[in-house]
């Protein structure tokens, strides 16, 4: 018998047990998207947010998405992607310095986030305005979850492996991969996990199912 597959994430997979990791609450806050040229999305909640306004006022602008899962939401919200990032947040300010240095960027963001890219291409000269659209905290579903032992675990961010480890740990049993670098930082010292190949779910539960 295969070995359980816990899955963290905002996200589910059906090849997974997916255990919702937060609850997102969805913000309005007033923007004039009008002194700005691109905006940039680390997130498909960005665009679940954007909808709480009126379409017209953002249409026109091309997005930077920080993944192709990103780049969906974009397009799925009848929006414009400029480009897609390599789904690593701090390779953006990369991305960014390919682009005239007078352009305007808007980052809409999570209240918590564990990239620095602004401050970088902002030391490089280039004005971006931030303004946060969501937040989050830990939902009751991970915090309650019974997690089988030899099982394998499955982090999408920083903040699903904060949440999981308010109420348990994760034990010599268990494999442990992380869809990125930054998700691999914050797991307690001494923990062993595998990074996926690529910065998507379905990269995630393909390296699962190899292990």
């Amino acid at each position: 018998m295969s070995q359980p597959i816990y899955l963290f994430s905002i996200s589910s997979h059906p090849d997974t047990i997916s255990v919702n990791s937060l609850n997102i609450q969805l913000l309005q806050p007033q923007i004039d998207f009008t002194k700005y040229d691109f905006i940039i999305a680390t997130s498909k909640q960005v665009f679940k947010a954007l909808e709480l306004y009126n379409y017209s006022e953002y249409s026109s602008k091309k997005f930077l998405c920080i993944s192709n899962a990103t780049a969906k939401s974009c397009i799925d919200t009848m929006c414009e992607v400029l480009e897609v990032g390599s789904g690593y947040g701090d390779d953006l300010s990369r991305v960014i310095s390919n682009y005239p240095k007078d352009s305007k960027w808007l980052y809409l963001r999570a209240e918590i986030v564990a990239s620095n890219f602004v401050e970088k291409s902002r030391k490089q000269g280039f004005s971006i305005d931030e303004t946060t659209l969501y937040k989050s905290d830990c939902s009751d579903e991970i915090q309650n979850v019974v997690v089988s032992s030899n099982a394998t675990l499955i982090f999408t961010s920083p903040s699903s492996v904060k949440c999981f480890y308010k109420t348990r740990s994760i034990d010599a049993t268990h494999k442990v991969i992380v869809i990125g670098a930054s998700t691999k930082k914050a797991l307690p010292l001494g923990i062993i996990c595998e990074v996926s190949p690529n910065v998507s779910i379905d990269s995630c539960v393909k390296l699962a199912k190899s292990l």
